[in-house]
């Protein structure tokens, strides 16, 4: 929770959430209050906008001097390293506790729990085969500016749960010690914003016609998930977020493969 007594600028919550949500040092150039890390939900689409970048410029240029495959496989270890897998974390547990879980305590437990279990390390091993395989069946430009356009467009889509729902755990039980306060009207323009514009300039420049595939099937996925949570669950934490943003990233990477064939 904030400290009222605590002064937050302007810049302070769209910097939290760059270092919050990625592993640049930043924190070497500047450290934002503790109450900025209530509302980094809001710009995890901004942070999008940088992770992306990074992933698709490392595909890209790899493409260009070693083999293809290869450079897909750089790119998603570029992207591990600069989000420290936070979100690979977050599905690995979200596997884990609802493959495991037999009821809201227990699969709240298991997704506490730092070790990860077969369902964890199964689910992750075919996300990312299904990422590295979708990749791969684009040309590098068209790869590149979808991941660009994939990941901030999913990180809105995933930021919507907080909107939707209530934390399901408190404060003192959370991993990062933040419960993410509840966006408002302009925030979520502000997050429509960061997530829409590059999905349309993606959209645009790959002269994509049957564009409602690409926006509305990753929607339809992440209502599911929203339903899946909210009835095993009733609440939302950070690795249900971080579960729901990569999954419907991913949808929204088949749904370009599907119209980019």
């Amino acid at each position: 929770m904030q400290d009222n007594n605590e002064h937050v600028s302007w810049y302070d919550r769209p910097w939290a959430a760059l270092s919050f949500f990625t592993r640049l040092p930043l924190w070497r150039i500047y450290q934002p209050p503790r109450g900025s890390y209530s509302a980094v939900v809001e710009y995890w689409p901004l942070a999008g906008w940088v992770t992306g970048c990074i992933m698709a410029a490392t595909l890209y240029l790899a493409s260009m001097i070693m083999p293809y495959a290869v450079a897909v496989i750089l790119a998603i270890a570029m992207r591990l390293l600069v989000t420290g897998a936070l979100h690979e974390d977050g599905l690995a547990d979200f596997i884990d506790g609802f493959g495991g879980g037999v009821d809201r305590e227990r699969i709240m437990a298991i997704m506490k729990d730092s070790h990860i279990g077969t369902y964890g390390v199964l689910g992750l091993v075919v996300y990312e085969l299904l990422l590295a395989t979708t990749l791969f069946s684009l040309q590098p430009a068209i790869a590149a500016m979808a991941i660009a356009a994939a990941d901030p467009y999913a990180k809105m889509l995933g930021s919507q749960l907080v909107s939707m729902m209530p934390y399901a755990r408190t404060e003192a039980t959370a991993k990062a010690k933040t419960v993410y306060r509840h966006p408002s009207i302009a925030a979520g323009i502000g997050l429509s914003v960061q997530g829409l514009l590059p999905m349309v300039a993606f959209l645009w420049l790959a002269q994509v016609t049957e564009w409602y595939y690409v926006i509305f099937i990753p929607g339809v996925v992440m209502y599911c998930l929203y339903l899946l949570i909210w009835r095993r669950l009733h609440g939302y934490t950070g690795d249900c977020c971080g579960a729901v943003c990569l999954l419907v990233e991913l949808t929204t990477l088949l749904s370009i493969a599907f119209v980019c064939k």
